[in-house]
């Protein structure tokens, strides 16, 4: 079994693009939810707010610029015969709530069971990130990844576990803090065999 823990910041996976004039209609919506929400967008400190927000939400939403399958093109067959589980460990990430767009903020577990090749560690958690920097729910996300490796990859299992705090129920609403969602999806010999399905669980630290 090969096991990575951690990665590196959701900053490093992923360039920002090209900073780019922001268009008028982009400016004036902000300016309008300022309004709306009761300031003046006119004052000092948010004068410069409609062109940060703008440039933000670029960069959350880098996403859709990104074609997650792409990062697993390359692959190795030169392994030493090597056939057991690929775990990657505690991926941070960040994403959007499709909702209220407010922050879901969490950590992956990304594992798969190889058939005859493997992709470099990196690219699972850009995999993560091209499907996270988008508007999002966790369900979807977490679908999303296990299907794009177990098309692209051929292994013979995929699992993927996603543990996240969701600021649309911690900051509104309900107002719960310290409430985390789990979700995950097994594929292949981690759903078909309960013996794979455990041993998998219990690497990325959760009960089967």
């Amino acid at each position: 079994m090969t096991e990575i823990v951690g990665s590196p910041g959701d900053g490093d996976l992923i360039e920002a693009a090209p900073s780019k004039e922001i268009p008028a209609d982009v400016a004036e919506a902000i300016r309008t939810l300022i309004r709306w929400a009761g300031d003046d967008p006119a004052r000092e400190g948010l004068v410069d707010t409609p062109r940060r927000v703008a440039k933000a939400w670029k960069e959350y939403c880098a996403g859709y610029g990104d074609d997650p399958a792409k990062h697993l093109e390359r692959v190795f067959e030169e392994v030493g015969g090597y056939d057991e589980i690929v775990l990657l460990r505690d991926i941070p990430f960040q994403s959007h709530c499709e909702h209220h767009m407010a922050p879901i903020i969490g950590k992956a577990h990304i594992a798969y069971l190889p058939s005859n090749w493997v992709v470099g560690i990196s690219k699972l958690a850009r995999v993560l990130h091209a499907y996270a920097r988008r508007l999002q729910v966790q369900e979807r996300l977490t679908a999303e990844v296990a299907n794009c490796i177990w098309d692209n990859l051929k292994p013979l299992g995929v699992a993927v576990v996603i543990e996240a705090n969701h600021a649309c129920m911690s900051a509104r609403g309900v107002r719960t803090p310290g409430v985390s969602m789990v979700t995950s999806r097994m594929m292949g010999v981690f759903r078909d065999d309960e013996r794979s399905r455990k041993e998998v669980l219990a690497l990325m630290g959760m009960k089967g």
